[in-house]
């Protein structure tokens, strides 16, 4: 469906652009597919002006040309050669301008050049009026009866318009926004602004020598019909703004009273009919069905065959003069001969108009919106528009009573609201004063308010609003679901069935992860010898929990931490000639909190321990074995994190007991957990010669963080580029730190950062380190230039050698 901003203008204030009125529309559940530019005439005039002719004297080299100079507002005149046979001086033209586009009616557009013709110099052309798209005439050149001063815009002259265009894509259910009124309701709501509706009080009848009697045979049918006669009316073409109105939303002008049914329909969403009344037989109307196999005639000139249930709106002698809110006949309709319009508005059953489209393969503007619901109070309003538009286009008197049959008025919707179904629904807790507001702002009337639960009255027009959940879908829409916060559990309710978070499923999930990588799970006892932490001192969180009827020493407290159980198993497993160990448990850590008393002072924290030594992969003829190392560790410990959706998690070092060396990892304040080497001396305790590399994770955090907010972006259409550079820093400084001094220097073109090598040795000064980075650089807008990656490196570089003392390789 096509909205023209302009029009929509008319209705509501909008200082918006057209692109962010579209934004708001788009929030509201009016999708705004696209916005796209409209002029009256194609290139909008733009670089043509209104000039005067000076002087104008024949070409010495061509008979047919002529040697003009033209007066365009600038400091001197133009000279121009022109071969229309009709110019001449003191003319007022239509001037372009060299550099400007030229778009005839027929045939590609052009651009005007300084040229020499047949020798003579050229600086523009003065123009006929199919050259610039104003009609279908060459004989010559248009000659203006103006006074405008010379160098006035031709597109100010002829009065062209520009105009943005929405594309909405409009849901079935949505029929009251079918219309520039029914979006400028959606604005107002969201905007919380007044809407302007176009004034009827002028409207009155003149007399009453052209009264059409009307009967409806079929009012479940027709629950209503409205229309009024009009006499003495001249049909003729539209005035440019209604013409432009029209062309803007993809229409055709026809002529100004066809022009002005369609005009209300797309304003109002209500379709209307105009009849020669010189065709109506009788000079009666009746609404009724015909029999099966009747034939009829609509304006397209085809014979259709009707059903039983197609309604028809006939003449006085039962003649089909149009099929019911679809399409016209051919025999009643306006044309040049017209001096009396019979004005039909009326509303229709859905079913009956989408039955009879369907079979006939009609879709039309007024089936549209008929089939899925027009507003059943709007046809007097719309006929009162149509009719004082008509008389101020085409003249005329108001020439009988208005008709209105409405036997039976269709009444507004009662719908009962529970407050905690609109907190429930919507995920978020809103005032009343909110949801009074917003369902006011949507003509939804409050009848009455109970303590836990409030009645609203819904318009008909409103087809889509039939129980609770749509009333609590309006609050919602118009508050934004963008406003909406998402927790960190995300769920639903009455709306689609997803489990619970399930922390075992979660740590299945991380278990199949780590097993595909080769990875062993272990189960361990949770009694350990507190031996263990007595020998080398060492302090844990809390006290140890003694048990009370130990079986020996060996197990005589709850385990304080994972490391000394792990050990065991590996310790157990390198006796045995399985020194090549990848590991990792789920299991509890306890202690006892002295603060707290009774039952409350004993704790429990779920962990997830990793353990890896000996060689990373047995060797193979295709591989060499090599020892694992920290960073190996490090690896699954990241590919752990990205299972939890953890991103951007920082690393600290830290002096542990537990570790030769290591780091924490921390998302802001919280510490996921530990990774390093175990100390050596505690090793030997347990007969183990080899390296051990253990990670101490807090399971609770992974699981509580596994819940990621998805960002969906567009895959970059250019290309990325790779640099290198290597640099020679301080011993002291770590990966973590070069990458915020990279974020820092340049976070936009830089999407990623790796180091593929680092080197200590003999070959750099004693203290130092070499780094070699590898840099990805993308612009998303737009592919780099050798300039814009040397600009970038050239900076990054600079921040290097100015913040971290660094030595570049070159």
């Amino acid at each position: 469906m096509k909205i023209s901003y302009n029009w929509l203008k008319q209705y509501i204030s909008i200082p918006e652009t057209a692109e962010e009125i579209g934004q708001t529309l788009t929030g509201t559940g009016l999708e705004v597919e696209s916005v796209e530019p409209f002029e009256t005439i194609k290139g909008g005039l733009k670089g043509l002006v209104i000039g005067e002719v000076l002087t104008c004297a024949k070409h010495p080299n061509a008979d047919k040309l002529s040697i003009t100079t033209v007066d365009v507002g600038s400091s001197a005149p133009l000279q121009i050669v022109c071969g229309a046979p009709n110019v001449a001086a003191r003319q007022k033209v239509v001037v372009a301008t060299v550099g400007t586009t030229v778009y005839p009616t027929k045939g590609e557009p052009f651009l005007i050049k300084s040229a020499k013709i047949r020798g003579e110099q050229s600086e523009g052309m003065i123009c006929a009026e199919d050259e610039i798209g104003l009609g279908e005439s060459h004989a010559g050149i248009m000659v203006l009866s103006t006074t405008v001063a010379n160098g006035t815009s031709a597109a100010s002259f002829f009065n062209i318009q520009s105009d943005s265009i929405l594309e909405i894509g409009l849901t079935p259910n949505r029929a009251d926004a079918a219309s520039h009124i029914g979006v400028a309701r959606d604005i107002k709501a969201a905007k919380n602004r007044e809407l302007n509706w176009p004034s009827i009080t002028s409207f009155k009848v003149d007399n009453t020598s052209l009264t059409v009697p009307v009967s409806v045979e079929e009012p479940e049918m027709c629950p209503r019909f409205s229309g009024v006669s009009i006499a003495n009316v001249k049909v003729q073409e539209s005035p440019a703004w209604l013409k432009n109105s029209l062309q803007a939303i993809g229409l055709t002008p026809i002529n100004n009273i066809v022009d002005v049914t369609n005009f209300i329909c797309h304003e109002l969403g209500q379709p209307l009919h105009a009849y020669d009344v010189a065709e109506i037989t009788g000079k009666k109307i009746s609404v009724k069905t015909l029999p099966a196999g009747s034939k009829f005639k609509t304006l397209d000139g085809k014979e259709r065959s009707l059903l039983a249930t197609d309604l028809m709106v006939c003449d006085g002698e039962g003649n089909g003069m149009c099929l019911a809110g679809v399409f016209g006949g051919i025999n009643s309709g306006i044309t040049e001969k017209t001096t009396n319009v019979f004005l039909e508005g009326a509303y229709w059953s859905p079913n009956v108009i989408r039955k009879t489209s369907m079979h006939h393969g009609l879709k039309t503007d007024a089936s549209f919106r008929f089939e899925r619901g027009t507003d059943p109070n709007g046809t007097l309003y719309a006929v009162k528009r149509a009719a004082l538009l008509i008389q101020e286009l085409a003249g005329g008197e108001i020439a009988s009573e208005v008709v209105d049959i409405y036997p039976t008025k269709i009444q507004n919707r009662i719908i009962e609201v529970k407050d905690k179904n609109v907190n429930r629904l919507i995920g978020k807790s809103l005032s009343r004063d909110v949801i009074f507001g917003i369902l006011e702002s949507l003509d939804i009337q409050i009848t009455d308010k109970k303590e836990d639960r409030f009645t609203v009255s819904v318009p008909p027009y409103r087809v889509d609003v039939t129980q609770e959940a749509d009333v609590v879908e309006e609050v919602l829409r118009i508050y934004g679901f963008n406003n909406i916060e998402l927790t960190e559990i995300a769920g639903t309710d009455y709306l689609a069935s997803f489990p619970d978070k399930d922390i075992n499923k979660f740590k299945r999930s991380v278990g199949e992860m780590l097993s595909g990588n080769g990875f062993f799970e272990i189960l361990t006892n949770s009694l350990s010898n507190a031996a263990y932490q007595l020998k080398h001192k060492l302090a844990f969180n809390g006290e140890p929990i003694e048990i009370l009827n130990k079986l020996s020493e060996e197990q005589g407290i709850l385990r304080q931490t994972m490391l000394f159980t792990g050990i065991e198993v590996c310790a157990y497993n390198i006796n045995r000639r399985q020194k090549d160990l990848k590991l990792f448990e789920f299991g509890k850590i306890y202690w006892k909190d002295a603060a707290k008393q009774g039952k409350e002072k004993y704790c429990e924290e779920e962990r997830l321990a990793l353990y890896l030594s000996g060689s990373f992969e047995t060797e193979n003829w295709q591989t060499k074995s090599r020892q694992v190392t920290y960073y190996d560790l490090a690896q699954f410990i990241s590919q752990v994190l990205q299972k939890s959706a953890i991103e951007n998690s920082n690393q600290e070092a830290f002096a542990d007991p537990l570790f030769e060396f290591g780091v924490k990892i921390l998302k802001g304040t919280k510490e996921i957990g530990k990774i390093g080497k175990v100390k050596t001396t505690l090793l030997k305790d347990f007969g183990v010669k080899q390296e051990i590399f253990y990670a101490d994770l807090s399971t609770a955090l992974l699981f509580k963080m596994a819940n990621p907010k998805f960002v969906v972006t567009e895959v970059p259409k250019f290309p990325e580029v790779r640099r290198d550079l290597s640099l020679v820093i301080d011993k002291k400084v770590t990966f973590a730190e070069i990458k915020d001094l990279v974020s820092a220097t340049e976070k936009r073109l830089v999407k990623e950062l790796i180091a593929f090598d680092v080197y200590e040795g003999d070959k750099i000064p004693q203290g130092k380190k070499a780094y070699a980075l590898g840099f990805t650089l993308l612009d998303e807008a737009k592919t780099l230039t050798d300039d814009e990656i040397d600009k970038t490196m050239n900076k990054l570089m600079s921040a290097f050698e100015e913040k971290m003392g660094a030595v570049i390789r070159k």
